[in-house]
């Protein structure tokens, strides 16, 4: 990897998290220059979700979700210098089956199907001839998906108190402040998440109607409209896959939900796209919400391949895991080349099988 000494300061230096300051000490300590190459393995799925400029408040969780049109940039100019291919998920899907390693890939997937994707990652990826795919979850054009987390820190934001009710006892907490925002955030969130998905959505709801939430202008607000999702399609750099219909995860519905969720968002895709996806992606991806029980399943379907949110850099080996495949983070939290530099040389993920701190599977 190519030494770097200028810091890209997306995010100010004092909200750096304690794995940003990790892999920025190990830049700059030339680790990654001197690791061994097949490390870096033959290339590399990025993971993002939404692309804009910056809402520069102190309370703004889902910042992690969210990069910058100029890191974007930034980043397609910096894995080409690093001599990466940039090309279409189902090309380099194809060459990692065959056990072609003459060269290194960069692919671009973009989760969910967020407006901003149309409107500021497009002329991106158009201004370099970089193609690109977005996973998508059916019900957001359709506009009946619940943006749960987005709704949630809409919740947060506007009120001074909240009052969250659990299976197993209750949270009540003020939010008079960022600093209050943000820890009620932390301790909801991860509240929520660890519930049944239905569960979790009619917690959400009831939490958004008490607060004057609008969770249909909320989706109307965000996500992509079918028409403008048929004018992606029609681009010659843009791939539309699967990401089921209503984002759950698949590992916490029953078996015969999960697959109806599948199901219906190929069916919703192909009635207004006209074509059935090959590609799937797991909406959260991580461990707790897709397992073997899912990797199987997707295989069944006949998807060429299945991207989870696992940590991770491609290597040979995963010719034989198409449907567990993982991807690298483009972060909004670390919009810095350095770090982007750590973690493309594969050192984070070898010195840590696993590194809990890092996020790594």
């Amino acid at each position: 990897m190519t030494a770097m000494t200028q810091a890209n300061p997306h995010i100010p230096a004092m909200k750096l998290s304690p794995t940003g300051r990790a892999l920025l000490a190990l830049q700059a300590s030339g680790a990654c220059r001197i690791a061994p190459k097949s490390l870096a393995g033959r290339g590399v799925i990025f993971m993002l979700h939404r692309v804009r400029e910056p809402d520069d408040t102190d309370f703004a969780p889902n910042r992690i979700l969210e990069i910058t049109p100029s890191f974007l940039d930034e980043t397609i100019r910096f894995v080409r210098e690093q001599g990466y291919v940039c090309m279409a998920l189902d090309d380099a899907i194809s060459r990692l089956a065959a056990g072609d390693l003459s060269e290194r890939f960069a692919v671009f997937t973009l989760d969910d199907g967020y407006r901003d994707n149309l409107t500021e990652a497009l002329p991106v990826f158009e201004r370099h001839g970089v193609p690109f795919t977005l996973y998508l979850a059916t019900d957001l054009p359709d506009g009946t998906a619940e943006i749960w987390w987005v709704a949630l820190e809409r919740i947060i934001a506007s009120a001074i108190a909240i009052h969250v009710k659990l299976p197993r006892g209750e949270i009540a907490m003020f939010t008079r402040n960022a600093a209050e925002k943000n820890a009620a955030w932390r301790k909801i969130y991860w509240s929520l998440r660890a519930l049944p998905e239905k569960d979790l959505r009619a917690e959400i709801r009831r939490l958004a109607e008490k607060h004057d939430v609008d969770m249909g202008a909320l989706t109307r607000e965000l996500a992509l409209s079918w028409d403008e999702l048929r004018q992606l399609e029609a681009h010659p750099l843009a791939g539309i896959e699967a990401h089921t219909a209503g984002h759950f995860a698949q590992a916490r519905l029953t078996a015969h939900d999960a697959h109806l969720d599948i199901m219906r968002g190929l069916d919703r895709m192909e009635a207004e796209l006209g074509r059935r996806p090959l590609h799937f992606s797991y909406p959260y991806g991580d461990p707790a919400s897709a397992g073997e029980r899912d990797f199987a399943r997707a295989e069944a379907l006949g998807f060429r391949s299945a991207t989870t949110t696992r940590k991770g850099l491609i290597q040979p080996v995963h010719a034989a895991r198409l449907w567990r495949l993982p991807r690298l983070s483009l972060n909004g939290t670390y919009q810095d080349r350095r770090m982007l530099d750590a973690l493309l040389s594969g050192l984070p993920f070898a010195l840590g099988r696993p590194i809990r701190s890092l996020g790594i599977d």
